[in-house]
C-alpha cells in the first residue's frame, strides 16, 4: 500500500524522500534500503538515486551503498545560517574553546528546535550527544533555551503549552518554569542549562545577533556539572557572543536595551 501511496506524490516529493532516507543513523544506504525508508517502489527508487547520482547529490561506493554527494554540502555551504556564519563565529568559538579547554557549540532555531553548526571539543572535554547537525527540541538545551527567550512571545506560548520531552529528572518540562527560565534569560542575557540531556553537563549560552539586533544563533560552552564555575563561564560566553555579533555587523549603540 505504501507505494500505491507514493504514486499520488509529486515528482519533487518523492525525489526529496529519497534524500530524507538519510540520517546520521543511515549515512550509507543500499538501493533497497532507500526504496524501503522512501515508501517507493524499487523501479521508482532506481531511477531516481540514478538521476541524483549523476547530479553529484549522492554518490556510490565501491560496495554499491549510496552516500550523501560532495554536490549537496557546495549547496548547503551557502546557506547564510551554514557555513558564512560558523566563518564569522569560529575565531570568537575558538578563543572560547583556548579560555576553558571544554566543549563549545554554535547553533541555530529550526522549528521546534536547535541544529548545531559547530562543535569543538577537547579530549578531556564531558561528553555530549552533539554532532553538527545534531537537532534538540529548544527547551532542553542552552542554546535552545537562548534562542527561545529572543522569539516572540506567541511562538513561546505556543512552545510552553505544548508537549516538552524529558532526557533526564532534570529537564524541563514544566510550562510555568520554563517561561521563568526564559525570563530570566533575557534579564541576565545568558542561559544556564543544568544536567537537561545528560545528567553530568552543564552549559551556558548566549544569543549572537545578526547586523539588525535579531537573533541568528546561539553560542555557549558545556562543561562537567560537579565543578562548573558558572559565574566565570557566564561572561566568558557573552564576549564570544559579542565578538560573533559584532562579526555580522551587529553594533549595540543600534539596538540599545537589549541584553547579550
Amino acid at each position: 500500500m505504501p507505494h500505491r501511496a507514493a504514486a499520488a506524490r509529486t515528482a519533487p516529493d518523492r525525489l526529496l524522500s529519497v534524500l530524507a532516507a538519510f540520517d546520521h543513523g543511515h549515512p550509507a544506504l543500499a538501493l533497497s534500503d532507500i526504496s524501503r525508508r522512501a515508501g517507493l517502489s524499487l523501479t521508482t527508487a532506481h531511477r531516481l538515486v540514478g538521476a541524483l547520482t549523476a547530479w553529484g547529490a549522492l554518490e556510490r561506493d565501491a560496495e554499491g551503498r549510496y552516500h550523501v554527494g560532495l554536490r549537496l554540502w557546495e549547496l548547503a555551504a551557502l546557506a547564510p545560517r551554514g557555513l558564512a556564519l560558523r566563518q564569522a563565529a569560529l575565531p570568537y568559538l575558538e578563543d572560547l574553546y583556548e579560555a576553558t579547554h571544554e566543549n563549545v557549540q554554535l547553533a541555530v532555531r529550526d522549528g521546534a528546535e536547535v541544529v548545531y553548526i559547530e562543535w569543538l571539543s577537547g579530549r578531556s572535554a564531558v561528553g555530549v550527544h552533539i554532532r553538527v547537525g545534531a537537532r534538540w527540541p529548544l527547551h532542553a538545551t542552552g542554546v535552545g533555551l537562548a534562542l527561545l527567550a529572543h522569539e516572540p512571545s506567541g511562538f513561546q506560548r505556543d512552545y510552553c503549552a505544548g508537549p516538552l520531552a524529558a532526557f533526564t529528572p532534570y529537564t524541563i518540562t514544566d510550562p510555568v518554569r520554563l517561561r521563568g527560565s526564559l525570563a530570566e534569560v533575557r534579564r541576565t542575557g545568558a542561559a544556564v542549562s543544568s544536567r537537561q540531556v545528560t545528567d553530568d553537563a552543564l552549559s551556558v549560552a548566549a544569543a549572537v545577533r545578526g547586523a539588525a539586533g535579531q537573533v541568528v544563533a546561539a553560542v555557549s560552552v558545556v562543561v562537567p556539572e560537579a565543578d562548573a564555575q558558572v559565574p566565570a563561564l557566564v561572561p566568558a560566553v557573552r564576549l564570544a557572543a559579542r565578538g560573533i555579533s559584532r562579526a555580522l555587523g551587529w553594533r549595540p549603540e543600534r539596538t540599545a536595551g537589549r541584553p547579550l
